[in-house]
């Protein structure tokens, strides 16, 4: 476990070595990241749910990561309430998390399949999370003001191709209706490339370039945000009544960084520069300070 750790973390260096060499640079992220969203995430997820049984209690594990987001959201209007508009924005627009591109390269290399199909539910929830209430709260807290067209959302969710091979792949499952072994193999071919793409953009996004001004705002944030996640995700995983991988997957789900899809809406929504590099540098801090807790579980409590 160790050494995919290192592997791990030799990866993500060399997606940073590669940018500050200016062999690759973050523009280039932005095919690389579609390349992971819409092709090789999308076969690991399909190669994935061919391969197990989905049990009926994972169904739950969405709405738990909905109802959390929903939690999260009403907290954070309150503990960032004396902040300027758009910085308040900002902190409430990075409420999901980022399980496709940090969490699957990693769980992967901790439990397998098996951990892949949790985390899998786990991104479902996720998914409602950011593209339902971060939206709402990203578009309400900008400077247009919230310009909230339902229609919009569901055309997000509807062309969100990770979320939409869920649904169809947890289907599938359910009504045990398999794939054909062509499909399943050259999903599986192509799913392999998802690791080791999923690591490099993830060096080749690290920057951290911030303002001073938003050092307190941001410690606030982390605090809130690991804090309100150690606590829910220890409290669900001493009572919730399911196996330990199900529990593992909430309390570190709770944990995982910010999601990445939250520089876009800013973009969207024209936010200041200024509020667009603290959100690309609360996502980067919050990879590093996963990865460290995702290693502590993995090696002294899981």
């Amino acid at each position: 476990m160790n050494q995919e750790f290192l592997y791990i973390i030799i990866i993500i260096a060399l997606g940073y070595l590669l940018k500050r060499l200016n062999i690759l640079k973050e523009k280039d992220g932005e095919v690389i990241s579609k390349i992971i969203f819409k092709i090789s995430l999308p076969a690991l997820v399909l190669v994935t749910f061919d391969s197990v049984k989905i049990e009926t209690s994972l169904i739950l594990l969405p709405v738990i990561v909905l109802i959390y987001g929903l939690i999260t959201a009403c907290l954070g209007l309150l503990v960032f309430k004396n902040e300027e508009r758009e910085l308040k924005g900002s902190f409430l627009m990075l409420s999901g998390f980022n399980v496709g591109l940090f969490a699957f390269p990693l769980v992967f290399a901790i439990w397998g399949m098996e951990g892949l199909t949790y985390f899998s539910m786990f991104d479902v929830g996720t998914s409602f999370v950011v593209f339902g209430i971060a939206y709402i709260l990203g578009s309400y807290f900008s400077a247009e003001g919230l310009k909230l067209k339902p229609i919009e959302i569901l055309k997000k969710l509807g062309k969100s191709i990770p979320l939409m091979t869920y649904l169809i792949a947890s289907i599938l499952n359910f009504s045990h209706i398999q794939l054909p072994d062509t499909i399943i193999n050259v999903a599986s071919t192509i799913s392999k490339a998802n690791m080791p793409l999923s690591l490099l953009l993830l060096g080749l996004y690290l920057n951290f370039k911030l303002d001073k001004q938003f050092i307190k705002p941001m410690l606030k944030f982390l605090t809130f945000r690991y804090g309100l996640g150690l606590l829910f995700g220890f409290g669900l995983y001493l009572f919730l009544p399911y196996n330990q991988m199900y529990r593992f997957t909430v309390l570190i789900g709770l944990l995982l960084p910010v999601a990445a899809s939250a520089l876009t809406f800013a973009v969207e929504f024209k936010y200041s520069t200024s509020s667009t590099r603290l959100i690309a540098t609360i996502s980067n801090i919050t990879i590093l300070i996963s990865i460290a807790i995702l290693y502590t579980f993995a090696n002294f409590i899981l």
